[in-house]
């Protein structure tokens, strides 16, 4: 496995691009590559060559996180001004405004069925569940304290919810908080089930493995890239290699792969049989904050990167 540059759009967005996601294909259309930066906008580029397709406004504040729906149709945006907008992709007509007071939106991601958008709740140390057929909320799943709290924390802002992710069978949602603690919760339950512990520092990034509901994959600020076995709530690797945090981390879609990016500037590619580093790409001149593969396709693979030096850079993975 490996990945080759194909092409980098420097200036991509007028500000720090914090976020991507990919948008599935439609009948009518192929897959899109979004982007959401500080300067208030949503980008929709085509998903082989990086043409800009369009720029979605509708925020006032910056983007800090995107999400595709599973069928390509409708995606969302959340941002600094404390919304998440949920969005036609085609015509970027506004389907519903969420509100979320100040900071409580840091990442989202739709169910691999389509059915609930979950959003980590920032400082209200908890995810939110949205219903996407009525746009209604119907939980809250909060956040308790390890077990093991240090007498010195008294405060609440060490569980600041960075991350969130949905395992494939839709049973499970984990979520990375800022003292480095990762929940994970059965859903269906709407009931926290335990604590993975490992990471001192945030946890910014979470993915779980498409083809294994048990394997969540971690990225944190202390350099590390965890493997955890959510069942048996144990760490079952450690990977390091990045120069600081890392960032974001994704899962190629044939499983046997992960990317991850890094404030070190670089995006890294995993080999997950060997859980080594299997190169190191360096198309961005300021810290990476997002990677993302593209899903489903197994030949002509993808991943795109973006970075605080406002480009996106577009990879192959074979």
């Amino acid at each position: 496995m490996k990945l080759a540059g194909l092409k980098s759009i420097e200036n991509a967005h007028d500000d720090s691009v914090w976020a991507a996601a990919w948008v599935p294909a439609t009948e009518a259309r192929p897959a899109l590559l979004m982007t959401g930066s500080l300067d208030e906008t949503v980008r929709f580029w085509k998903s082989d060559d990086l043409v800009l397709e369009r720029t979605n406004t509708g925020h006032c504040l910056g983007v800090v996180s995107v999400a595709a729906h599973p069928s390509g149709v409708i995606a969302a945006s959340a941002s600094i001004d404390s919304l998440v907008r949920v969005f036609d992709v085609d015509t970027n007509a506004t389907i519903a405004s969420l509100e979320a007071p100040p900071s409580e939106v840091w990442q989202m991601r739709f169910d691999a069925k389509g059915t609930t958008l979950a959003v980590a709740g920032g400082g209200s140390a908890s995810i939110k569940l949205w219903d996407t057929a009525t746009w209604r909320l119907t939980a809250t799943l909060s956040i308790p304290r390890p077990e093991v709290s240090k007498p010195s924390d008294k405060s609440g802002s060490k569980k600041f919810v960075l991350s969130v992710a949905w395992s494939p069978d839709g049973k499970r949602l984990a979520c990375g908080s800022m003292d480095g603690t990762i929940s994970v919760f059965d859903v269906a339950r709407g009931k926290f089930l335990h604590h993975l512990a490992g990471h001192y520092m945030p946890v910014r990034s979470l993915v779980f493995s498409p083809n294994d509901s048990r394997k969540l994959f971690s990225a944190s600020d202390d350099a590390h890239v965890h493997i955890y076995d959510v069942e048996g709530k144990s760490l079952i690797g450690a990977m390091s290699g990045h120069a600081s945090w890392v960032l974001s981390v994704d899962a190629s879609p044939d499983g046997e792969a992960i990317a991850t990016g890094s404030s070190d500037k670089t995006v890294r590619l995993w080999d997950l049989r060997m859980r080594a580093a299997l190169q190191t790409m360096s198309n961005h001149t300021d810290q990476v904050w997002g990677v993302a593969f593209r899903p489903g396709v197994r030949a002509a693979g993808r991943l795109a990167s973006v970075s605080d030096d406002k480009s996106i850079s577009l990879y192959d993975y074979s």
